[in-house]
Order: structure tokens, then C-alpha cells, then sequence
């Protein structure tokens, strides 16, 4: 069996951050691990508080994965201090990790903020380098390429600046200002859209800690990146078209909308 490590938050409601990632990654056929970045106090609502794990305490979980249970891939979602990212990618450099997802999480979906200003400055000098895909959505790339982005052209001249300028793949995420469920995947001067249907569902809680996490997982598999997106994003769908609903905010999708079995069961 493959297997792919989430280092990103915890989420206590559930629906995003880690937990997300490994409900996703068992959904996806690869066995998930987590080294955890800090405690959320959050539901589908608001983030009410944040606790940083230790850099020491991050590293040592790192390592403990990478020693025992080398994964396939790793997904990077929040991390919120300049010290975490530091440590983050000084272990990814020394094991030489394969396919680097990172999902630059700046602003949770209700709008509270999750990354440190001091760490936007890291996260662009340490660890984009190091990723095989970054996949923003349009907030983070207007701070990534510096510019405002209300059109798909602006879309195509983001996620060029930030292609080039961290020499890593782009999936720029539609949505947000444009309205429109297409993304536009960039890597080495060239660009393909990747067209989706939009979902009229008010709970979206966790997509981009879902799709980021969905990628990772097909890259550990050995799909190449391209069919890694696409299959991402027709999970994505189906656990959106599931239209679950939880929670009085954006709430979560059903990550187990495709889960079969008897102990999937419930009494009658």
C-alpha cells in the first residue's frame, strides 16, 4: 500500500486541516500519516483559537515518519509561524521527500486569518522551492504574484509569476472572485484548464485541504500530475454532490460519499 504524510493543523470540527486530509488519503487508496502543526480550536463558523506545536515537537514527529514509514508523498496545509516552516522544509531537504504537495493556507473558508505575516516571506523562500505542485486559491495567489485577479487572464499571468519565480507547478483554484469551479494548472511555460462544474452547495468547508490531500494521494500512487488533478477533482465533486450538511456555517463534505461495506452500515 502507498502512503502519504499531512503536515498541516488540526481541525476540531472536523471537516478541514488533518482530519480531512486523512479521510481523504484512505478514500484515495494510500495509508495517511500527520505530523500536526498546531491545534485549532474552530467549527464551521470561525476559528476561536490556535496553538502552535513546538519546531522541536514537529521535527521529531516528521522524523518519526520518515525513519519508520517512508511515505510516497507529502501535503503541506497551515502552517502559521516562519520557525514551523523552517523546520518543515529542513526535513523535507534531508530525506529528500518526494512529491511535495503544499496548499499555501493563508485564510480559512470563514474568513480568519491563519497565517503569520512574518511567515508569508518563509513560506515563499523555503518551501515553494521545494514543491512539486502549489495549489492556491485566488487570495493566496493575489499575495504570491503580488496582483489582483479578477479574470482568467490574470489567473494565467499569477500563476506564470508564481511558476517562474518558485520553479514549481501551479494549480491556481477558480472560485472566490470569479465565481467559475475551473482551475487553471501551469508547470514550465505552459498552461491547460482544467474545467469543472460548479456545485451549488453552501458547505464547502475543506475543499482545498481535500483536493491538495486528493493530489497527493494519486502522486504517491504513481499517477503522473495531471491525472493526479483530474482524479482529485472528480472526488472533490462527488464529495460535494453528496451534499452533506452539518453544522450552522460552511460545513463539511462527505469524504466518505464512494465508502461501501458492512461496517459503513447503519442500524436499521
Amino acid at each position: 500500500m502507498k502512503t502519504a504524510l499531512t503536515i498541516a493543523g488540526s481541525d476540531s470540527s472536523g471537516g478541514a486541516g488533518i482530519q480531512a486530509d486523512l479521510k481523504t488519503m484512505i478514500m484515495n487508496g494510500v495509508f495517511g500519516m500527520s505530523a500536526v502543526t498546531a491545534l485549532t480550536a474552530q467549527n464551521t463558523t470561525k476559528v476561536t483559537g490556535i496553538m502552535e506545536v513546538p519546531p522541536e515537537f514537529l521535527e521529531k514527529q516528521i522524523q518519526a515518519v520518515f525513519e519508520d514509514i517512508r511515505p510516497d508523498a507529502v501535503k503541506i496545509g497551515m502552517v502559521a509561524s516562519s520557525e514551523l516552516i523552517s523546520t518543515i522544509a529542513g526535513c523535507l531537504k534531508k530525506y529528500g521527500a518526494d512529491n511535495i504537495v503544499v496548499d499555501p493556507v493563508m485564510v480559512a473558508t470563514s474568513g480568519s486569518k491563519l497565517l503569520k505575516n512574518d511567515a508569508v516571506h518563509m513560506l515563499e523562500c523555503e518551501l515553494l522551492p521545494l514543491a512539486t505542485l502549489v495549489t492556491p486559491n485566488i487570495p493566496e495567489a493575489e499575495i504570491l504574484a503580488d496582483m489582483k485577479i479578477t479574470t482568467r487572464e490574470d489567473m494565467i499571468v499569477a500563476a506564470k509569476k508564481i511558476g517562474d519565480r518558485y520553479l514549481c507547478s501551479v494549480l491556481l483554484k477558480g472560485g472566490h472572485n470569479l465565481n467559475d469551479a475551473s482551475d487553471l494548472f501551469y508547470r514550465e511555460g505552459a498552461v491547460r484548464w482544467f474545467e469543472g462544474k460548479r456545485i451549488e452547495n453552501p458547505n464547502t468547508h475543506g475543499t482545498g485541504c481535500t483536493l491538495s490531500s486528493a493530489i497527493a494521494s494519486n502522486l504517491a500512487k504513481g499517477f503522473s500530475l495531471e491525472t493526479a488533478i483530474q482524479r482529485a477533482k472528480e472526488y472533490i465533486s462527488g464529495a460535494l454532490e453528496a451534499m452533506l450538511d452539518l453544522g450552522k456555517g460552511s460545513g463539511p463534505m462527505n469524504h466518505g460519499f464512494d465508502l461501501q461495506g458492512k461496517f459503513v452500515k447503519e442500524e436499521n
